[in-house]
């Protein structure tokens, strides 16, 4: 894309933020955080809010006398991926360590979110020399189309371990248990130190155990959430949180001493439940600044390179309506993940009073406030469509989303089972869902900024748990800035 195209795509991108009024971050915030309960697994508490859930997958584990009852379903199915909602956790923590000041009375409901997935994250790792990656089998729930509630297919657990090691799923959930641990330490001491402890654990075992779960659990995990960029980077990505959490020159040798493990052949603008490369520059850029030369500081400033549309070594590419895009499904979580990070690193950056060089580009932090701006802005309506790609928020939104629990009838209203196949009425039906999952954000329009509102698109109409969780730290700061 040339410098012109660039430029025009940025030109249109400011026109379609013109059609639509300025949005409310605040009523996004909100929403965004509510549909954390709309993913919940588990016994429900009175104060479930999105009350068309009820209590479901209540004897998880209990086949091999485990309790791994709880925690999330990752997008529209009723399967419990652990690498993904380690993940979603890792980004609700730094979501609230950032921008916890600007959450307001949201800030209690994102706690709420947290603990709900540590809660099970201590779960999964509670018997020493195994981690439980998955629960429910794939395969079966993705034949079938029924509400959580009513799940009648295979819970079988899965788990990593000494013989057969899962590193990455591991280290994401000592990274997500570190980053955890600090949001609570100044509210709950004792579980703070609880998670910080169980996290040393479960890094010990992913370093000590090397190799990926690919190879132990690959079919069943894949191609779900298959790791493509190898275990290395979750490594150091959950050192680099414990190093944070803790400040123990270990970690923070650990991190320098594997850095080189890294697959070099990543983009700098890789980050999200599978590659955490932007992700660890941006994080220890501002951890370890006496390194000489450093490292995390050049690679995070090329990551800025490599997503401001102007700059000339830009790897990502850009919707004619202004929304950062990567190729597969779901790329709202690009749009998130990566926006959230330039968000982060212009502080430092602001602090400073420094500015990145791209080529005869140069970047301020004001322009990263303003690209991380757009995006978050095109979710929530400012886009050839006018239309928000969060439910339930604007007068147009997803009204066909690909979920089980939002598309058939609630419990409430339909007390009767509806078996395996009995949901497929319901899943080919033109008619929006009966259920309004509130917050959720779909995988977004297509290449041509065009969305079909199709349950049968999941690429484009299915929520998941780590779309939402960067965006909740944008809308905070947006919200109070």
């Amino acid at each position: 894309m040339s410098l012109i195209q660039r430029l025009s795509v940025l030109g249109m991108a400011a026109m379609a933020m013109g059609l639509v009024a300025s949005h409310d971050y605040g009523e996004a915030l909100t929403k965004s955080i509510l549909f954390y309960e709309g993913q919940r697994s588990g016994k429900l508490p009175p104060t479930q809010r999105i009350t068309w859930r009820k209590d479901s997958a209540l004897r998880d584990g209990f086949e091999i006398g485990v309790d791994l009852v709880g925690g999330y379903y990752d997008a529209g199915d009723n399967v419990k991926f652990t690498f993904p909602m380690a993940f979603s956790i890792t980004m609700l923590a730094w979501s609230v360590l950032e921008f916890g000041q600007s959450l307001g009375t949201d800030l209690q409901h994102s706690l709420k979110a947290i603990q709900w997935g540590t809660d099970y994250l201590l779960k999964a790792t509670s018997i020493p020399g195994f981690v439980f990656a998955q629960v429910g089998d794939p395969y079966g729930d993705h034949n079938c189309w029924e509400r959580p509630e009513d799940m009648d297919t295979p819970r079988t657990p899965y788990a990593v371990s000494k013989e057969f090691p899962g590193s990455e799923v591991s280290a994401e959930i000592a990274a997500a248990l570190a980053a955890s641990s600090m949001v609570f330490r100044p509210i709950n001491r004792g579980y703070s130190a609880r998670l910080l402890k169980r996290a040393r654990m479960v890094f010990e075992f992913a370093d000590k155990y090397r190799g990926s779960y690919n190879d132990s659990l690959g079919p069943w995990a894949c191609p779900f959430y298959c790791d493509y960029s190898g275990y290395q980077d979750e490594l150091v990505w959950g050192a680099a949180w414990l190093l944070r959490a803790t400040k123990a020159p270990y970690y923070r040798n650990y991190v320098l001493a594997n850095i080189q493990n890294l697959d070099k052949s990543s983009s700098f603008a890789e980050f999200g439940w599978d590659t955490k490369h932007a992700g660890i520059n941006v994080l220890v850029s501002r951890l370890i600044k006496s390194q000489t030369p450093k490292p995390f500081i050049t690679n995070a400033d090329k990551f800025v390179c490599s997503v401001l549309p102007e700059s000339p070594t830009v790897s990502v590419s850009y919707l004619p309506g202004g929304l950062l895009i990567k190729p597969g499904g779901s790329n709202l979580q690009h749009a998130t993940a990566l926006s959230f990070l330039l968000l982060v690193y212009s502080r430092p950056l602001s602090k400073d009073s420094r500015v990145i060089h791209c080529g005869n580009v140069v970047a301020t932090p004001a322009r990263l406030l303003q690209v991380a701006r757009s995006q978050v802005d095109y979710i929530l309506g400012s886009n050839p469509l006018n239309m928000s790609y969060m439910v339930g928020y604007g007068k147009k939104f997803p009204e066909r989303i690909h979920h089980r629990g939002s598309s058939l009838p609630s419990i409430t209203l339909h007390p009767q089972h509806i078996d395996c196949t009995g949901g497929a009425t319901y899943f080919y039906t033109n008619n929006p869902n009966p259920n309004l999952l509130t917050g959720a954000v779909v995988g977004g329009p297509d290449i041509k900024d065009s969305y079909a509102d199709s349950r049968a698109d999941f690429a484009h109409s299915e929520p998941t748990t780590y779309i939402n969780a960067p965006l909740v730290g944008l809308l905070a700061y947006f919200k109070s800035h």
